[in-house]
């Protein structure tokens, strides 16, 4: 009985080292925001599936975003129904009480060989480790729907459940399970909505918790920028500062990039997502570095553009100045609870960046620059490093966001892109998260300069 127990024992630790080998906040939180959807369902369930281990090979396996938002489960395969308090299970019944499941795959012994002991609904300590409420195989959620939902018997309305439906019909985790249980008659007069939109208004607004990961995130990420400003030098391979910088955060803590690096010289600085990364780095070149770390799952998103020889030319220095001196406009622009990100209204944060440009220099045509900003000014940052973000919303504590203005001219090779991250504090006020991160053209050149 002592060895069965301490088996046991040491199982449990391993199942939770590979679930929660990341730093997580503790489980009540993620309870909470799961009720805190619910509420927002207005009697409609929820569920939702996690991805699979398809592809983990190539890739190393994540849990969709939105999932861990409201799980904190790392492990593939899980399912997620949530049935809010006062739901009517038929039209005559008394309303149900709140109810969470999470239901587990059962167990795969030769997939497990390859990746790893999973936990099982089996395990009398599932609900205790997941914080779930009920714990039940996931061959079991047929049967549930069917106990749970309401039944949507004439003449009453239809059930309602809410999901991941994809954008534009494409396919996700919960459309393909959603596809197994309709062949298995599991739901009655059924309409499904689109979940995402219910939580993307919880995660645009940050908790404490969510706030330390991304302090980490951006932490380790100015550090493998600073690691690449030392480092860059003509003759580089854009490669070489890439690892560089992914050697760097994961180092810090980082899991893994938050995003497919981005180092373009030369021309490729004009290319707003190039990603091969392969060219040699010329004297003469400024160098757009668009890249950063994930830690337990938070991202930061931060771009630094470096001259390759330690100093700007006049006309680099030009547009440098001109695309910091947008980023700034913007700064300057935003007021709590009322700036937005996007659009040319008096409000927008873009017109006051877009504005900036086209009222200080010109192309070699003598044209204005605005036409060169070709993309928007930020978006929210968090699990996703473009996460869910409803744009039309006024900016309001909690949420996170970037400002990153860029002019690109292919005619003269020369691109530039500034990217920061910033907060929106308790008090309203616009905290740079990434303020120790030299900025001006003056703190660039000095940081390339200490390692020369």
């Amino acid at each position: 009985m002592i060895k069965r127990i301490v088996l046991t024992l040491s199982f449990l630790s391993f199942v939770s080292a590979i679930s929660f080998g990341i730093e997580r906040q503790p489980n009540s939180v993620y309870h909470a925001r799961r009720v805190a959807l619910s509420q927002e369902t207005k009697s409609g369930a929820v569920l939702l599936f996690a991805p699979t281990e398809e592809g983990e090979a190539l890739y190393g396996f994540r849990q969709d975003s939105s999932f861990y938002y409201l799980t904190g489960w790392m492990e593939p395969g899980a399912a997620l129904l949530l049935v809010p308090a006062g739901t009517k299970l038929s039209p005559d019944s008394k309303p149900a009480d709140y109810t969470e499941i999470l239901f587990l795959p059962g167990h795969n012994q030769i997939r497990e060989k390859y990746t790893g002991p999973k936990l099982g609904a089996e395990n009398p300590d599932a609900a205790k480790i997941t914080g779930f409420d009920h714990v039940a195989t996931l061959d079991d959620l047929r049967n549930e729907l069917v106990r749970l939902l309401p039944a949507g018997v004439l003449p009453g309305p239809p059930g309602t459940v809410y999901t991941d439906s994809g954008e534009q019909g494409a396919s996700t985790p919960s459309t393909r399970g959603l596809d197994w249980l309709r062949r298995a008659n599991a739901f009655g007069r059924t309409r499904f909505e689109d979940v995402n939109p219910l939580i993307t208004s919880l995660r645009m607004v940050k908790d404490d918790g969510e706030m330390a990961f991304i302090r980490k995130a951006v932490s380790a990420s100015m550090a493998a920028h600073m690691a690449a400003a030392r480092a860059m030098k003509p003759g580089t391979n854009e490669r070489n500062i890439a690892a560089l910088m992914q050697y760097e955060f994961e180092n810090r803590g980082c899991e893994r990039p938050a995003y497919a690096p981005i180092v373009g010289s030369g021309a490729n600085s004009t290319v707003l997502h190039y990603g091969a990364n392969s060219r040699q780095i010329e004297s003469g070149d400024v160098v757009v570095m668009d890249v950063a770390g994930e830690f337990s799952m938070y991202a930061a998103d931060i771009t630094r553009t470096l001259p390759a020889n330690g100093h700007f030319s006049t006309r680099q220095r030009e547009i440098y100045d001109i695309v910091l001196g947008a980023q700034q406009a913007a700064e300057k622009a935003f007021q709590n609870g009322k700036s937005v990100m996007t659009g040319m209204g008096p409000d927008s944060l873009f017109r006051a960046a877009y504005e900036y440009m086209n009222s200080h220099g010109k192309d070699q045509h003598g044209q204005p620059l605005g036409q060169y900003f070709v993309h928007g000014l930020g978006h929210g940052v968090g699990l996703d490093v473009h996460d869910p973000t409803h744009y039309s919303q006024r900016l309001k504590p909690g949420m996170v966001i970037t400002l990153e203005p860029g002019i690109y001219i292919p005619e003269e090779k020369l691109g530039v892109r500034i990217e920061d991250m910033y907060w929106v504090d308790p008090n309203g006020m616009l905290v740079k998260l990434t303020a120790d991160l030299p900025s001006t053209a003056e703190q660039v050149e000095q940081a390339m300069k200490s390692s020369r």
